[in-house]
């Protein structure tokens, strides 16, 4: 498998997609910060996806329908967080939730897993034009941080503090 870079039509033709098969998805990681720019800052190796655990098996019908049926091992891959790609090009990496009764976001394990506000999912932005939910700006940036900086985290958070008037977190100055 080469070097893997995804455009923004690649994007928009993954959300139409789940959108066809009422998969709500929220993009994260790289896309989620371009999103909430509001224009591609960057070339993108994957495509970070969070969506309630509920809807895995429609995800797994509309992506199969685009090819994309493989499952990537990657260090750390865990029932909740793992990445599909199509063979040739495209990844995703999925991000498996559970609403709780309160509605605040369950992630991860039973025994260690982590809760945030659902608010943290319910950003907007667009890629090449179309609307999408993505990361609100603080998460986003909250995202980025916790392990050491790599580049694109460096590129990333900077900006994203820029916009949206966030503290730039201890490390990235």
């Amino acid at each position: 498998m080469g070097r893997y870079v995804m455009a923004a039509e690649d994007v928009t033709t993954l959300l139409d997609g789940l959108n066809e098969h009422q998969v709500e998805a929220c993009v994260g990681g790289g896309w989620g910060v371009d999103a909430l720019l509001g224009e591609q800052t960057r070339e993108h190796s994957d495509l970070d996806l969070w969506l309630p655990a509920a809807h895995l098996e429609r995800l797994f019908l509309a992506f199969a329908a685009r090819g994309l049926d493989r499952i990537h091992p990657w260090p750390g891959d865990r029932p909740w967080n793992f990445v599909l790609h199509d063979g040739v090009r495209l990844r995703v990496d999925l991000h498996l939730y559970e609403v709780l009764p309160d509605g605040s976001i369950h992630y991860g394990s039973a025994v260690d897993g982590v809760s945030f506000p659902a608010e943290a999912l319910a950003g907007r932005g667009t890629i090449a034009g179309r609307a999408v939910r993505c990361d609100a700006p603080e998460w986003a940036v909250r995202w980025h941080t916790g392990y050491p900086p790599r580049p694109v985290d460096r590129h990333d958070v900077p900006l994203l503090c820029e916009r949206f008037e966030v503290d730039l977190p201890e490390g990235f100055a």
